[in-house]
């Protein structure tokens, strides 16, 4: 039986992606991953379990369906959720597209969604309702939009304290989760 304790983020990152080289930290949505990793290591109680750090490095110049999508999915299955990172430079990415299909459709992971372009939640929600502009970014991603219905999805802003908030709620992890739903902070 596998222990399912890690947070899999994921993020897009154009390719081909090398995280050794210094214009991958300055990939949009890879900062934010690496983010979350300087609040693990500035605070131990910081409740972010990193996946990736849980078995091989993967490289984009690697084989994809003999090396990447089955350490994609060894990953997956090794999470209790996924941290999905979405904003305006998010495409529609192979490895994207796998991550969510296979953590949603497959092993049926909750999703925490955290839009790092927004801070408040009143950016993302108003009249308990999320705003048109954060669906709208949910067309990025088809595979996403299509499958959030099915697990458990929380949406929120890019807020530490939020995020703490989340990672802890039990709602949001795989072994307990709530009802499928789209779920806020209000």
């Amino acid at each position: 039986m596998t222990y399912r304790n890690g947070n899999y983020t994921a993020f897009y990152v154009q390719t081909p992606f090398n995280q050794n080289s210094l214009g991958a930290y300055s990939t949009y949505d890879f900062v934010y991953y690496n983010l979350l990793k300087a609040w693990k290591s500035k605070d131990p109680t910081f409740p972010f379990n990193d996946s990736h750090n849980k078995n091989y490095n993967v490289r984009d110049d690697s084989d994809w369906e003999c090396t990447l999508k089955p350490r994609l999915r060894k990953r997956l299955r090794n999470s209790k959720n996924i941290i999905l990172f979405l904003s305006s430079i998010t495409k529609n990415s192979t490895a994207l597209r796998e991550e969510i299909d296979y953590g949603i459709n497959t092993l049926g992971l909750p999703v925490i969604v955290i839009y790092p372009e927004y801070s408040e939640t009143t950016d993302i929600i108003r009249n308990n309702q999320i705003c048109f502009h954060i669906r709208n970014l949910w067309n990025k991603l088809p595979k996403f939009r299509d499958s959030m219905h099915i697990v458990p999805t929380i949406h929120i802003p890019l807020n530490m304290n939020l995020i703490r908030k989340t990672l802890e709620d039990k709602d949001f992890m795989v072994q307990y989760k709530t009802d499928a739903d789209v779920y806020f902070y209000i």
